[in-house]
């Protein structure tokens, strides 16, 4: 039951070329960056990855990105990274577009078990009809493209099957965590961090602060540690470390 690894390196060593990852957090909101560092250091490639978004240019999954290690995106935004629109324009990244709700809901299923479920968004848009580009050819032309989704009325309105996704390996951030693997997310990290880590079949989470079994209260847990297999304890500096992906205000 102590599921605690000796360090972030030792945590992500299998993780093999062609692995598929669901990663969390949001922008730079609540990333399992040290993990994310680790991997690019274990040089793992051809990776598929399932998140909101890959990171920015220089941090989070930008790091794997601009190393060329990446050769597949599911995710619902990309829009702060430059390298990440100049591989996928080249034709070196295959970009799979997802709505932001849909992608919650397809990680949450996979999770759960649950195959695949019916959804309004996306009706009447090129996300029902297909055709969108996921991944394009040098020259420009698309090279591949999204497939129709199946629709289906219910009560009169049309609805889209989208299917659960769950990955080989997780990748996440928690606030608290004890060493059975019970996870506590604090605020703006408590986004796409335990849906991730229900969609992955080995869950990795380095946390923030490590504390023994019983310390955490049961209403208090976010995540139950039967999802999680990897705790990576943070140092103090690790957790600290928490960037401000756009600053609004002036200091």
């Amino acid at each position: 039951m102590n599921k605690v690894s000796g360090s972030a390196a030792e945590a992500v060593a299998d993780i093999p070329d062609g692995a598929s990852l669901a990663v969390g957090g949001f922008g730079l909101s609540g990333i399992p960056d040290v993990l994310i560092d680790a991997l690019h250091k274990q040089e793992a490639a051809g990776l598929e990855v399932v998140s909101n978004n890959c990171g920015v240019d220089g941090r989070g999954l930008g790091i794997l990105l601009a190393a060329g290690r990446i050769a597949r995106v599911t995710g619902s935004y990309v829009g702060e990274n430059k390298e990440f629109a100049r591989q996928y324009l080249s034709g070196e990244l295959e970009v799979e577009l997802t709505p932001q709700g849909t992608l919650a809901e397809r990680l949450r299923a996979g999770g759960a078990g649950i195959p695949a479920f019916y959804t309004p968004a996306g009706v009447g848009t090129q996300v029902a009809e297909g055709g969108l580009p996921w991944r394009y050819s040098p020259d420009g032309s698309v090279a591949v493209s999204s497939p129709p989704k199946e629709t289906r009325d219910f009560s009169g309105r049309p609805y889209l099957l989208e299917h659960g996704i769950t990955t080989d390996f997780a990748l996440v951030r928690a606030w608290r965590g004890d060493r059975h693997g019970n996870l506590v997310f604090r605020r703006a990290a408590a986004n796409f961090n335990p849906l991730a880590a229900m969609a992955g079949r080995v869950t990795i989470a380095e946390v923030e602060e490590l504390v023994e079994p019983g310390e955490l209260a049961p209403d208090d847990v976010h995540l139950p540690g039967i999802y999680v297999q990897r705790i990576v304890e943070l140092t103090p500096e690790q957790a600290a470390d928490k960037p401000i992906e756009k600053r609004t205000v002036s200091i």
